[in-house]
């Protein structure tokens, strides 16, 4: 006999109401019949984002799943995935399906802005945790009491990139930017932070996602006489622009500045091409001891040293379910309660903090990439030239635009 009838009449109806009542909410519990909990990473696995995120961001949160022994309150966790084309109608999609079918607790999106955005007002909608980066949108107007922008975002890479350039003499910029929300980010922060310190934007031209033939950007960007031409892209197409920028030369007279870069995106370009390059990162593998350890693991899974995706997949992921463990409920206020007291150490972040618009603050890294004769070996690419504080690097909150931030 079910557990339903073997009570009382009015106690079967009071439990009913109870399991409706939880799902209702996006199974803030795991639903009857089904102990295992599941977090759902949503993520570009074969695009032009792929060697960034991808695989590796699977990997990363598995790796925080094992490191918890598989369980959380006496539940198995398992995770589960998707590769959505980077279209957030599919992302959506697959995400809604996750909540009300599968029992999925909580997301990771690693590769796409718009999807992003989309991801977290769903999210919203269910009460459910997202994790997430790229555009500023994400703890301002589109901000969520359950969404949490984790590794990096278009403020904190432009700021490093674009603030390095202007010290250097760059005064004049022209950007290369990718045709969609992330892109537009990218290079709206950029801009403000080149104005404030002094330059000017002389003029910009956006491409599609995913472009190989970059010479009309980069004639248009030579033609503007600017002396830094700044790629508000990521991925494939910052590796194609900057191949195609050396062999037209540009790089002699004008100053090519990527506003986002990956270890992946360095490997992809081989130090040859890619040498002398300044940009900021969340993350890198030789940072130190912690970071060495946990990268070393990854590295015997993926052969190859995880981007500050893959790392901040993992330092999510496991800080939720540390997070999930300390409140002794799934229950998503309570979960994110204890994450925004909480402070986030671990192999990828150093005292990190969650603000109340959902920005986890923490540390960055202003890099530059080896020269060939300097390395030691295949992932011996970057070094660290300084590392930039958390409130520095992010947007301070006092500017922010998000409805949660309470105005003082």
């Amino acid at each position: 006999m079910s557990t339903i009838g073997q009570l009382s009449l009015p106690s079967a109806i009071k439990l009913l109401f109870a399991v409706c009542a939880a799902t209702s909410v996006g199974m803030q519990v795991p639903a009857w019949g089904q102990e295992t909990v599941r977090i759902g990473v949503i993520t570009d696995m074969t695009g032009p984002y792929s060697s960034l995120s991808g695989p590796g961001v699977i990997v990363g949160t598995q790796m925080a799943v094992d490191e918890m022994g598989g369980k959380v309150l006496g539940h198995p966790i398992e995770v589960i995935s998707a590769d959505t084309g980077l279209k957030p109608d599919i992302a959506t999609a697959r995400a809604r399906e996750w909540y009300d079918r599968q029992n999925v607790q909580m997301i990771v999106e690693s590769s796409d802005s718009a999807s992003a955005v989309a991801l977290q007002k769903l999210g919203a909608d269910k009460k459910i945790t997202f994790f997430h980066s790229g555009t500023t949108a994400l703890t301002n107007q589109d901000c969520s009491p359950y969404g949490i922008h984790y590794a990096w975002d278009t403020y904190s890479m432009s700021n490093g990139a674009a603030r390095a350039a202007v010290q250097a003499g760059g005064k004049s910029w022209y950007f290369i930017s990718a045709d969609y929300v992330f892109g537009k980010s990218l290079e709206a922060d950029a801009s403000k932070i080149v104005r404030q310190l002094g330059g000017e934007v002389v003029g910009s031209v956006r491409h599609p996602l995913n472009v190989s033939d970059f010479a009309s950007f980069l004639l248009s960007a030579q033609q503007s006489k600017a002396q830094v031409i700044g790629l508000a892209n990521a991925g494939g197409d910052t590796q194609n622009a900057v191949k195609q920028a050396a062999e037209f030369g540009l790089g002699r007279e004008q100053k090519i500045v990527p506003l986002l870069m990956f270890d992946s995106d360095v490997k992809g370009l081989g130090l040859k091409v890619a040498q002398g390059m300044e940009f900021a990162t969340a993350f890198y593998w030789d940072y130190d001891d912690r970071s060495r350890e946990f990268s070393k693991k990854f590295f015997a899974i993926q052969k190859s040293m995880p981007t500050m995706n893959h790392a901040g997949a993992y330092s999510a992921t496991l800080q939720y379910l540390r997070a999930v463990q300390a409140a002794g409920t799934f229950d998503s206020d309570a979960v994110m309660k204890q994450l925004r007291s909480a402070v986030i150490d671990d192999a990828f972040a150093r005292n990190g903090r969650i603000r109340e618009d959902g920005r986890m603050v923490h540390d960055i890294y202003q890099v530059r990439v080896k020269k060939p004769e300097e390395s030691k070996d295949a992932s011996d690419i970057l070094k660290v030239m300084q590392t930039i504080k958390g409130d520095d690097a992010f947007k301070p909150l006092a500017e922010s635009t998000c409805p949660l931030v309470k105005k003082k």
